[in-house]
């Protein structure tokens, strides 16, 4: 909220806002007495109590008195150049941003326009002369975090880290080590390691890459499931990073012949997230890749996840089913695992065991019996399964099922009273039934044991902040099997690229779902040995929306570009 103070006191600013009509005069003395008695900002008071829209109005008629013009940052695309002439850790901190500028003039928004020391601290490290334009503090912040999202320069990130700062989480361990870690920690190369880290949360990067060349080290994000180069490293603190790392994961730094694997705990702004580190040696040095694991980015809510009414009224339906076998598919990274947790939670209450097998176990719930496959000592996702079955669990999910052995036994589970979920890789739903058949499973079984099947794909959404619609339609619209009428009449959307997406037109992640109940007539084909293009056809007749039709609908709602779906999905 904004700071009134100096000539701009509160009475002074509330008959301003008498004075134009904003407000009346009981309800600046209403607002005044609130103020006093819990030391909020007028103008805060006046937007709870309903005496004007938003600060908008306040900072017009701030403005006003100062005789500063004022401005609405949301109706302005600001020059990245020209913002960038305030170092990213100054706009931060005194919540002021470059809208534009004239000559040596630089006409910098602020919204404490008393603060003189902000002005001079601004025209010292620009060189320029400051003319200062009034905007609320909510639109600045906002403005600063879509402008300075781009900037991914170590050097700018280090000096802005302040309360960003990563908190290393230690556990437990010997004298040794951590005599080690203290002695790093005194490194100027800590603020480096951490920068890199806290730049991939601040970004929503799912995985971290290090990669060592022959005479340059590489940092990549991995961002909406594609990989971006963030700006390079000086080469001569390649071993050191690496050290680094292997300290933070309690990892052997003296070992650089054979791959490693560890976890990293951290804090960041109250949030404590894992990193999962795989360490492997490479021929100029060793590749690190550290995978994020942040809850808060976890999506458990199976209503926000994206999929279509029909197929998210089969999905709940089978989850609360007493007994069978649900099925998720897709390849690696599709949102298997994501779709699974919801069911589980939406399921985990006081009355029910819930046991899971996972490898590796991503993200901790409380109140489900999580277990970690360790298939080199033994504990296989089967032999997992079968120990659940000792311990008298209501609903089991095992990660994957790899083979006929953990197949029979889920296929046992399911008939014997257990609600099962787990996952396949496989196409599309129906050739998941065929999946289990060439595993061995009997298809009778197959067939009585499942319940549901959920294909899914991921695609990335259009940004919201530089998204328009295409006034030409593409030619490779065709591609998904749409007669020219219908392409006439579908809108198309696409992003520009902003510095809200780095430029790629794309912001977020969303699901295409393709749900097939066993339906009796379904369970009967597969009995009969019906092929995977029967029983689409007949679940279609039931009312299946298949992969592609969920994709060109999301493309309809402008969610996200036939490029996605066309890359995703098959006719």
């Amino acid at each position: 909220m904004m700071q009134i103070s100096g000539n701009t006191s509160n009475i002074e600013l509330g008959n301003l806002l008498v004075n134009a009509g904003v407000i009346t005069k009981d309800q600046l003395e209403e607002a005044l007495q609130i103020q006093e008695k819990e030391e909020k900002k007028l103008s805060e008071v006046l937007v709870k109590m309903g005496a004007i829209p938003n600060e908008g109005v306040v900072t017009k008629y701030i403005g006003k008195q100062l005789n500063i013009g004022s401005i609405r940052l949301e109706d302005l695309e600001l020059n990245p150049e020209i913002v960038k002439l305030i170092p990213n850790d100054i706009a931060r901190k005194f919540n002021v941003i470059a809208v534009s500028k004239l000559g040596r003039t630089l006409i910098v928004a602020i919204s404490d326009a008393s603060n003189i020391y902000v002005l001079d601290a601004i025209k010292f490290i620009t060189g320029h002369t400051i003319q200062p334009v009034i905007a609320s503090e909510e639109s600045i912040s906002k403005a600063i975090e879509q402008y300075y999202l781009e900037q991914s320069g170590l050097e700018e990130v280090i000096r802005g880290l302040g309360d960003d700062e990563l908190e290393l989480v230690e556990t437990e361990s010997d004298t040794a080590e951590l005599d080690l870690q203290a002695m790093v920690e005194d490194k100027p190369l800590v603020k480096l390691v951490d920068s890199i880290i806290a730049e991939a949360i601040k970004k929503n990067a799912s995985d971290i890459h290090i990669e060592c060349y022959e005479r340059r080290i590489r940092v990549r994000y991995r961002i909406d499931g594609d990989l971006q180069e963030m700006a390079p490293i000086p080469f001569k603190y390649r071993a050191a990073i690496i050290s680094r790392i292997k300290i933070m994961a309690e990892l052997d730094i003296s070992e650089r012949r054979l791959p490693q694997d560890g976890r990293i705990k951290v804090k960041m702004q109250d949030r404590h997230i894992d990193l999962r580190v795989s360490i492997l040696p490479t021929i100029f040095g060793e590749k690190v890749v550290m995978r994020i694991l942040d809850p808060k980015s976890l999506m458990v809510d199976m209503t926000k996840l994206g999929m279509p009414q029909r197929a998210l009224d089969n999905f709940k339906r089978a989850i609360h089913l007493p007994y069978g076998i649900i099925l998720v598919t897709g390849p690696t990274g599709s949102g298997k695992t994501t779709t699974l947790y919801s069911a589980l939670k939406a399921l985990n209450t006081v009355n029910v065991n819930i046991m899971t097998s996972e490898d590796p176990v991503e993200f901790n719930f409380d109140g489900i019996n999580q277990v970690a496959v360790r298939s080199n000592i033994g504990l296989t996702f089967a032999a997992a399964l079968r120990s659940f079955l000792r311990q008298d669990p209501d609903i089991i999910m095992v990660g994957e099922i790899r083979d006929e052995e953990t197949g029979e036994i889920a296929i046992k589970a399911a008939l014997t009273g257990h609600l099962v979920f787990s996952t396949l890789h496989t196409n599309d739903a129906p050739s998941t039934i065929m999946r289990l058949i060439d595993m061995g499973i009997p298809d009778y079984l197959a067939a009585s044991a499942v319940k549901l099947i959920m294909a899914q794909r991921i695609v990335k959404k259009i940004c919201p902040s530089c998204k328009y619609e295409l006034k030409k339609k593409p030619e490779g619209l065709s591609k998904l099997g749409l007669t020219p009428e219908e392409i006439e009449a579908m809108p198309v959307y696409a992003g520009k690229g902003c510095p809200r997406c780095n430029g790629t037109g794309y912001s977020g992640r969303t699901g295409l779902y393709e749900a097939m109940p066993i339906s009796l007539e379904i369970e009967r084909m597969i009995i009969n040995k019906a092929s995977p293009e029967e029983i689409k056809e007949q679940a279609i007749k039931e009312g299946m929306i298949t992969l592609r039709q969920a994709g060109i609908e999301k493309i309809r709602q402008g969610i996200t570009t036939w490029e996605e779906v066309v890359g995703e999905t098959v006719g």
